[in-house]
């Protein structure tokens, strides 16, 4: 079993080196390392080049800022993993749960696993209140056109059978592809499992990127992706 690992990465020059070096030491033994970078201007581009070069087994740069949805789509388009999963940049997810991630689909009972960050007795940072009230609606609302029970539709830690990557389009640039995603996979009649996870928040002033218009476009996306698309 081949695992691909799709690292967005826009502006992380603090923490880029460290999600690398624990994705390698991860549990997994046969990991490919995708790092897909969203026109960093931060020196990050200049870290990938260099330093990281060798421990990523490919790189795309974009020429410009386009968003997480973009990154995604282009590290997705030549992942080659049996499975496929999404590992953010900024260190708020850990990669030594990788096989709680990916267990409902080696045992053959999922297609799709969502982590959870409100799940479980893992650690969780205490950040922001109205995030999670915001997150909470979303899901709600989120469940509520796709007819499914997840408890964080808006978590980024997400695992694919690659059979899944194939069909699955996004067409969102920015954080509306979690809300996308959801929509495109449960209109697919997916096996979606929901695993608990930890969770190591970041606060704004340590780099935290997603805002409240983010918020709006969320809603706008369930709906867009629920009721008007096919």
């Amino acid at each position: 079993m081949k695992l691909s690992v799709v690292i967005p990465c826009f502006n992380e020059v603090g923490t880029i080196s460290q999600v690398i070096q624990a994705v390698k030491a991860s549990p997994i033994n046969d990991i490919e390392i995708i790092v897909v970078d969203d026109c960093s201007t931060d020196g990050t581009q200049m870290l990938l080049k260099t330093k990281l070069a060798n421990e990523i087994d490919r790189i795309v740069y974009h020429s410009k800022n386009l968003g997480k949805g973009a990154a995604l789509r282009s590290g997705f388009a030549i992942a080659t993993g049996d499975i496929v999963i999404i590992q953010d940049a900024d260190l708020e997810y850990d990669p030594q749960e990788y096989p709680a991630m990916i267990g409902p689909i080696l045992a053959n009972k999922a297609d799709v696993v969502f982590g959870s960050r409100f799940q479980g007795d893992n650690p969780h940072r205490v950040v922001y209140y109205w995030h999670r009230v915001g997150n909470g609606f979303l899901t709600t609302l989120s469940n509520m056109l796709t007819n499914i029970n997840l408890t964080d539709m808006e978590c980024c830690y997400k695992a694919f059978r690659q059979e899944v990557i194939h069909k699955l389009t996004i067409e969102e640039k920015r954080f509306g592809v979690e809300p996308e995603i959801t929509a495109k996979i449960a209109k697919m009649q997916c096996r979606i499992y929901e695993v608990g996870i930890s969770y190591y928040g970041r606060t704004y002033q340590e780099g935290k990127k997603i805002g409240w218009q983010d918020g709006v476009n969320a809603i706008f996306c369930i709906l867009k992706y629920n009721l008007f698309c096919r």
